[in-house]
């Protein structure tokens, strides 16, 4: 998933987070007399949990202070107020706000979790994948094929090829630690976004260098995250283990 994507749940999500519990405490409106504090607490509370569901810590916070003050103005006497003449009321809106926030951040803890977990399923797949092709079809270009394939989901590239042998040009490098480095004369220059241009991963089996991968990315988008480099930088190694293994020319 794309830096940009998620910048804009994140924004998304805060503008849920400041609307969601208004329109909930408006909806409740028509039911406040029918109603215990108690329960419209708890249903503000599920709007919380909602928004912290799909956004940030900072947009979970956000909704449950947003929460406990559409609970005032719209569901406690005097009625579009901020303010509160009972007692029991008041009690009911602090705890709003505690039981919100903590159980926001839990959610928002919770989702981070499962993302992690679904990202590692996802990246050992990928390594699985190229490390079985040589079983099955004893081809190396299969091997560089399907590592070309995952690098372009992997790393979020407009395109991906594979060059054997050569070294022409100077290229920023996606390099074993996984940053994005750029070496220019005496000059190292360290990237967050992706430049302009290609960038090279090197493919390198037995200690021979054989080609290089040359990526293709949409400029200016953030990095995949460090994990995911480096299992880039993992797939590119199997490649050349595979490419080494059929003994095919070599630099270096």
């Amino acid at each position: 998933m794309s830096g940009y994507w998620f910048r804009l749940r994140d924004q998304i999500a805060l503008v849920a987070a400041l609307a969601g519990p208004f329109l909930v405490a408006l909806v409740l409106v028509p039911f406040r007399t029918g109603l215990s504090a108690t329960n419209e607490a708890l249903i503000m509370v599920v709007a919380v949990v909602a928004v912290a569901a799909m956004g940030s810590r900072t947009a979970g916070a956000v909704a449950a202070v947003s929460a406990a003050a559409w609970f005032d103005f719209f569901l406690t006497r005097p009625y579009q107020r901020f303010a509160i003449s009972d007692r029991a009321d008041v009690e009911t809106a602090v705890l709003l706000l505690v039981v919100g926030v903590i159980v926001s951040q839990l959610a928002v803890r919770a989702r981070r979790l499962q993302s992690v977990v679904v990202t590692d399923a996802a990246y050992l797949s990928s390594l699985q994948g190229a490390a079985r092709l040589p079983e099955g079809s004893g081809s190396p270009d299969a091997v560089v094929e399907y590592v070309r394939r995952e690098l372009v989901g992997l790393l979020g590239l407009r395109g991906c090829r594979f060059e054997y042998g050569t070294l022409m040009g100077n290229l920023p490098r996606l390099e074993q630690g996984g940053g994005l480095w750029h070496r220019r004369g005496g000059r190292i220059t360290e990237y967050a976004d992706w430049p302009e241009g290609e960038s090279e991963l090197r493919v390198v089996g037995g200690g021979h260098y054989y080609g290089r991968f040359l990526l293709d990315p949409y400029p200016g988008r953030p990095l995949p995250s460090e994990e995911g480099r480096l299992v880039a930088v993992a797939l590119a190694a199997q490649a050349g283990a595979a490419l080494d293994t059929a003994d095919l020319p070599h630099q270096g």
